[in-house]
């Protein structure tokens, strides 16, 4: 693939984009959220992208590229890599053009994301261990069958598309103060801020990383692209080790701050718009939440919107990242503790958790391992708590009763 300095889009550029996608996407909502206005101290909006076909905005900027293909080239095919949801974007434009269409993943990409991507249409090949390897063989597939190659980011046509988001949110509410977005190779990012600094260059435009993947962060501060080493996050759709050229350019011009959050953060407000706002998203939708919620972009600003980028979570994850932020919020608690193996030990024990309204979730008995004495048994016992401090109520509780507990 022959490499040539790439046409910065343009405001125009993204106003064709949303008439091209006029009917293929939908609109998404834009949710006002009480409890996030309350933590932010800004009054939050949420763009709820995860509700878009596909389950998240990535259909905009592969719609707009695919349908700007010749004939020639739709008949040729196209060829993308990635882990998610731009495999299931490109799939499902490259099908409604009636173009084939081959998706490179990582080996270890998941099951369920591997099938809805061949649900769309598309032929899914895995190569390598990571998304630069499945990147390269792309490129490889790319040259030797003359597809198109739909970039998952650094393209200005998807960069326009993209972009299409932040019309709506101008459209929705026109007196936005500003919008947060989460930043990975930074297509979403670029399209958005290039879209609102053109018709309100008042609105401030910030980008969030996970503090795992922060490459805009290191390339911002070092003034040029490099590539990070690879660290994991639950934020997968986020985690790029290196940015775009072309969407570092449009950062660097339009976009007010790209701050970092950490994975637990994360975590606790994926779980936090699962029980308050009864929304399903993934880590990197949650991470642009999460710079709200932990004060990491001002308050008073005003009206914040949210840009949800998508809700792709594979169930297994969720369930991990619901019990990790579960704990580490202090909902739920996992300990040791060693009793004499004799009748009505368990129930004294259960008996200080009923006292402080700690609810039982499990419990397991060893009676060999280390540490535990002839005589003894161990009790692994999982709670459902209210808050950090009930969790040390119930420890400082068991300390008084004579009890030596093992947080796990």
């Amino acid at each position: 693939m022959s490499v040539q300095p790439l046409e910065r889009p343009t405001l125009e550029d993204v106003r064709r984009a949303q008439e091209r996608l006029a009917g293929v996407v939908q609109p998404t909502p834009l949710d006002p959220s009480h409890t996030f206005s309350t933590l932010s101290g800004n009054r939050v909006f949420l763009k709820l992208e995860n509700l878009q076909k596909t389950g998240s905005f990535k259909l905009r900027g592969a719609y707009n590229k695919i349908a700007q293909l010749s004939p020639e080239e739709r008949e040729r095919g196209v060829i993308a890599a990635s882990a998610g949801n731009h495999a299931q974007g490109v799939a499902f434009a490259a099908t409604s053009h009636q173009s084939p269409c081959v998706i490179v993943m990582p080996e270890g990409a998941s099951l369920a994301k591997i099938s809805a991507t061949q649900g769309y249409g598309a032929t899914v090949v895995l190569s390598g261990t990571s998304y630069d390897d499945a990147y390269q063989h792309a490129l490889e597939l790319q040259k030797v069958h003359d597809y198109t190659f739909v970039h998952a980011f650094d393209d200005p046509l998807v960069i326009a598309g993209q972009g299409t988001i932040g019309l709506e949110i101008l459209q929705q509410l026109p007196e936005v103060d500003a919008v947060v977005v989460p930043v990975g190779g930074g297509g979403l990012a670029a399209g958005v801020a290039l879209a609102v600094k053109s018709l309100r260059p008042s609105v401030r435009v910030y980008g969030v990383e996970a503090a795992n993947a922060a490459c805009f962060r290191h390339a911002l501060d070092a003034g040029r692209v490099e590539t990070i080493p690879a660290q994991p996050t639950i934020a997968d759709g986020i985690a790029v080790r290196r940015p775009g050229e072309l969407t570092f350019d449009l950062v660097q011009r339009y976009v007010d701050d790209v701050v970092t959050v950490e994975e637990e953060e994360i975590a606790r407000t994926l779980v936090l718009l699962l029980e308050r706002s009864k929304l399903v998203v993934e880590g990197a939708a949650a991470a642009a939440l999460a710079a709200c919620v932990t004060k990491k972009l001002p308050s008073g600003l005003g009206n914040v919107v949210v840009v949800l980028s998508g809700g792709n979570i594979d169930v297994t994850v969720l369930s991990r990242v619901i019990e990790h932020g579960l704990a580490d919020a202090g909902r739920y608690l996992r300990l040791a503790v060693h009793l004499y193996d004799r009748p009505g030990a368990l129930r004294d024990l259960l008996d200080v958790f009923a006292a402080l309204g700690a609810n039982v979730v499990s419990i397991q008995h060893h009676r060999v391992g280390t540490g535990i004495s002839l005589g003894q048994t161990e009790v692994e016992i999982d709670l459902e708590t209210r808050d950090a401090n009930h969790v040390q109520i119930i420890l400082e509780r068991l300390s008084a009763k004579g009890y030596t507990p093992k947080l796990r």
